[in-house]
């Protein structure tokens, strides 16, 4: 990576993750600046009312590492939702903001296009894949749960996304990194407050908007926290090989700058130096991970967007999506009224897309006496 750098004369690390992204360095820089203020503002915020929720409602004495994750259990609410449930949930939730990506879903059910249950030997989690040309396949592991169902409607907005950028011809049809996500996750959210809508109570709530924070938190805070450990590894290795116990070091300083000093709100972080190596992107795909971040921040912009002005957001994103490869990042998103390149653009989508639901979980778990 770093041959690559000099002898191609790329600006920085990132230039040339950026430019395969369709996007100016400034713009990139300006994403990791707001998580690593804004966006680790919020994930400490975070995980205080989860470690307070977790030691009311199920005994916790220490928060580790692992805990991050854990769900929250309360509430009653069955979490079953049958196949037909589930189409008929995603349906209804694309042709809130398209009918014409509803009516594309159908088709994909109705030509079988998606190998849904889980069963022994199949691998596991789900995938959208699409051979150009012949359109989409979708693997899914389906259990019945709302989140299965929010993962059809995630794959199968990227199976909508390859079909209508296939006129781009075989060399552009695929989007950029930074733009793959934009149906899938917009379809996600749009089903997510569906399902929410339908929650009995508050602590069946409160337990959906934990989860879906849960999400946020590690696409955003934990990606970006994976490039700045890149960033400094690769910094490093300019001046000679780096060892295991400095990459350790830097991995664990990574995890006190985006989450904390031990004891802030991690009790511990034992057992966490070595987490590195398991980040395949870090040896296949260097500089990928805040593609991840990038996505879910966008798509926040743009459903605060579609909430404003429902009319005409259509057009405007079959538009984005029909692009494919051709269009950079800011041509892309500005028919929306969103300027990327505002200092504030980044900060402003943290505090709409994940300060919106937090203020929500917030409120709800001082409501039932989780915490103060």
């Amino acid at each position: 990576w770093h041959i690559e750098k000099v002898e191609r004369g790329f600006k920085n690390l990132r230039s040339s993750r950026n430019l395969s992204n369709n996007l100016p360095d400034d713009v990139v820089d300006s994403l990791l600046e707001a998580v690593a203020t804004t966006g680790v503002d919020y994930c400490k915020r975070y995980y205080t009312m989860k470690k307070q929720i977790l030691k009311s409602t199920q005994g916790l004495e220490r928060f580790t590492w692992a805990d991050r994750n854990a769900s929250i259990d309360i509430g009653s609410a069955s979490d079953h939702y049958s196949w037909e449930q589930a189409v008929d949930l995603v349906h209804k939730g694309y042709n809130k903001f398209s009918p014409t990506m509803a009516d594309m879903f159908l088709e994909f059910i109705d030509q079988k296009r998606i190998d849904v249950p889980a069963q022994d030997g199949k691998r596991g989690g789900a995938y959208c894949s699409s051979a150009f040309g012949n359109g989409p396949f979708k693997l899914l592991n389906f259990t019945h749960s709302a989140r299965d169902v929010a993962t059809l409607a995630h794959e199968s907005g990227h199976a909508v996304h390859f079909v209508l950028s296939y006129p781009q011809g075989i060399l552009q049809f695929h989007p950029p990194l930074t733009l793959a996500e934009t149906a899938s996750i917009f379809g996600e959210m749009i089903v997510f407050r569906d399902l929410l809508e339908k929650t009995p109570s508050d602590e069946d709530r409160l337990a959906m908007l934990m989860s879906k924070i849960d999400d946020i938190i590690n696409s955003v805070v934990r990606q970006c926290s994976f490039d700045k450990f890149e960033e400094k590894v690769h910094t490093m290795r300019v001046k000679g090989t780096v060892t295991p116990e400095e990459m350790s070091k830097a991995w664990r300083e990574c995890t006190i700058e985006y989450y904390g000093e031990e004891g802030e709100v991690f009790d511990t972080y034992e057992n966490t130096s070595n987490l590195y190596a398991y980040v395949s992107h870090f040896h296949h795909v260097p500089f990928y991970v805040y593609a991840y971040a990038f996505g879910d921040l966008l798509v926040g912009s743009l459903y605060g967007a579609y909430m404003k002005q429902p009319e005409g957001f259509e057009d405007k994103l079959l538009d984005l999506l029909r692009a494919g490869g051709t269009k950079d990042f800011v041509d892309a998103v500005e028919p929306f009224g969103l300027d990327p390149k505002s200092p504030t653009f980044w900060k402003d989508a943290l505090n709409a897309h994940l300060g919106g639901l937090m203020e929500e979980a917030e409120a709800l778990s001082k409501k039932l006496g989780y915490s103060a």
